[in-house]
């Protein structure tokens, strides 16, 4: 008998694995799109130069956006279908707007965009965005997109604590990003925040807190992040002067767990750590062997007897 009730193979949290079974069926893959946007912090509308840890996207296109935006997207979903078709033929796939700021562009730049993937009969839509690109027109938009299929709306949230993200340079504060937050549940919109773990300057008790207040939000589903060094990111400037120290694997095991405590149980965690990419990753080595940091997760939990939202 499993110890908690959202899991068939005695995670003690709820994954997206036993998420996607339970609604599909079946497995779930991501298609990732780079539709060429940006961002406001990096196109000097809020700031420049992005997050310090970013290295601009994962880079499809160089341009802002294409003429033909929705022949881009298409063709980018159509050939991100076959490679992951010829590993998981029967996987079903959905379309993740990934790159940069998903929600900041002209409206109809935008539904055109959203339409590729519509057309390409996918089984879900994820857009990635920031909370304080979500004016009233694009969150209509949002609402027929979520209408006509599967939709979750992906915050990068980060941190709840505004010294942090200005040290960051995520250039919106934490009462910016209520208000985009709220709009998207009075909406009804599936929303995922994500944070991270291992931020400059940040405690034990600070990553704490920011696990709490998302707990308190009660979102649809949270994604986890270790804070990656990458190169030619200004992290990597911090990193090399001596400024910033990258979290050590025991202490991401703990604080992870201890997070765990404070989220709902019905919040699907869709990720405990992240990818980072080994072309460019400077630092935490340790972050490479993904199988055993979520290992690592899974015995502290058993050895402490917790769950998610145990503390709750």
């Amino acid at each position: 008998m499993n110890v908690f009730p959202y899991s068939s193979d005695n995670k003690r949290y709820h994954t997206l694995n036993y998420y996607n079974k339970n609604r599909y069926g079946k497995r779930v893959m991501k298609a990732v799109i780079d539709a060429g946007f940006t961002c406001p912090n990096a196109d000097g509308t809020k700031g420049t130069g992005g997050c310090i840890y970013c290295r601009g996207g994962s880079g499809y296109f160089t341009s802002r956006y294409s003429d033909n935006i929705y022949e881009d997207v298409k063709k980018q979903l159509q050939a991100e279908k076959e490679r992951i078709s010829a590993k998981h033929p029967d996987c079903l796939i959905t379309a993740y707007f990934q790159a940069n700021t998903n929600t900041y562009a002209p409206i109809d730049i935008l539904e055109r965009a959203y339409n590729a993937a519509l057309d390409c009969k996918v089984s879900a839509i994820s857009i990635g965005t920031r909370a304080d690109c979500l004016p009233d027109e694009v969150v209509e938009l949002l609402k027929r997109v979520a209408a006509k299929t599967d939709l979750t709306v992906e915050l990068g949230l980060q941190t709840i604590h505004d010294r942090t993200a200005q040290l960051i340079n995520r250039c919106y504060s934490y009462a910016e990003f209520l208000v985009g937050y709220n709009k998207l549940k009075a909406a009804g919109i599936r929303t995922c925040l994500h944070i991270i773990n291992g931020l400059p300057g940040e405690s034990y008790d600070d990553m704490l807190s920011t696990a709490k207040e998302v707990g308190r939000l009660s979102p649809e589903a949270v994604k986890i992040h270790l804070l990656h060094i990458n190169k030619g990111t200004a992290l990597e400037k911090m990193y090399l002067e001596g400024k910033y120290v990258p979290m050590e694997k025991e202490d991401y095991i703990n604080i992870v767990t201890d997070q765990l405590l404070y989220i709902p149980p019905e919040t699907v965690i869709e990720r405990l750590t992240g990818d980072g990419d080994r072309r460019y990753l400077v630092a935490p080595l340790w972050s490479r062997d993904k199988i055993s940091v979520l290992g690592g997760i899974d015995k502290r939990m058993a050895e402490k007897d917790i769950w998610q939202g145990k503390a709750l």
